[in-house]
Order: structure tokens, then sequence, then C-alpha cells
């Protein structure tokens, strides 16, 4: 997602300087996870698109910069219920060390979350920001309640 807004935003100088943090880091992640497979011989498979994301995604207004707005809001979320997932697998996960993996994830989330949010809160006046986001929030809300069971992430 940070790629995808930063090559839709390249203008927004501060976004595209925190997005690429941003996108380095999750690159890190991806490589990390990838690690932990390899040492618990686990290939990666690809995966169903999830509807969560799918279902957001749709939630975007078409009409800029309403769209901007839309996509940094609906990152935040996405970001903010990783940190939540993460969070939970770091409590409950029985493997110490990988438990701590997982907390250091959690923290990433955060700060993504965070970065997303004060992005928006740059490029848009804060009470547009704050009714979009309740507005979002709602949506997701719902689309959270109707969604059978597949744990993910970022999705």
């Amino acid at each position: 997602m940070a790629l995808n807004i930063m090559f839709r935003y390249p203008s927004w100088t501060v976004l595209v300087r925190k997005l690429t943090a941003i996108a380095r880091e999750e690159l890190e992640h991806f490589e990390q996870v990838n690690q932990w497979l390899e040492r618990r011989n686990i290939a990666l498979a690809p995966l169903n698109a999830p509807p969560y994301g799918k279902r957001l995604k749709a939630l975007l207004r078409h009409q800029e910069p309403d769209r901007g707005l839309d996509f940094l809001l609906i990152s935040s979320l996405i970001e903010a219920r990783s940190h939540e997932r993460l969070g939970l697998l770091g409590e409950h996960c029985p493997d110490r060390e990988l438990a701590a993996f997982y907390r250091g994830l959690m923290a990433s989330e955060a700060r993504h979350y965070g970065v997303y949010w004060l992005l928006a809160d740059t490029y848009f006046d804060r009470d547009i920001v704050q009714s979009r986001l309740e507005e979002l929030a709602i949506a997701e809300s719902e689309i959270l309640s109707t969604l059978h069971p597949e744990p993910r992430i970022h999705s």
C-alpha cells in the first residue's frame, strides 16, 4: 500500500519520505518471516486474496483529494488491525522467541498506523480527517463482523 500511495502522489514530498521508510521496513519484515518459515521447513505459498482488504478498498472515493485521504485512512485502519493481531499472537504464542518476534512486528505496525494518520493530518484538515476516519471505522467494523475467520495480518 505504501508503494501504491507513493507513486500515486509523488509530489507530496513528506508522504514520499515517510512511506519510503515504511516500504523498506515492510520488505525487511517479509524477509524475516521468510527466514522463520525456512527454519521450520515451511514453504511460503500463495494465499487467496482475503475479503477484508478488498472490501475496505471498495470504500475509496474516486475523486481527488478525497481519494488521497481515503488511501491514508484505510491504510491506517489496516495497520491498526495488524497491530492488534500481532499483539494477540505475541501474548499467546507458546514459543518465546517467536512471541518476541511478533511483539517486535506489533510495535512497527503501531508506528505505521501513526504515520498514515499523521500524513492524513498533514495534508487534510483535521476535522475532515476525523469525520472520515469515523465513517471508515464504522464501515470496517461492519466488514469485520461479517467475515469468516481467516486469520491474516495485513488483509
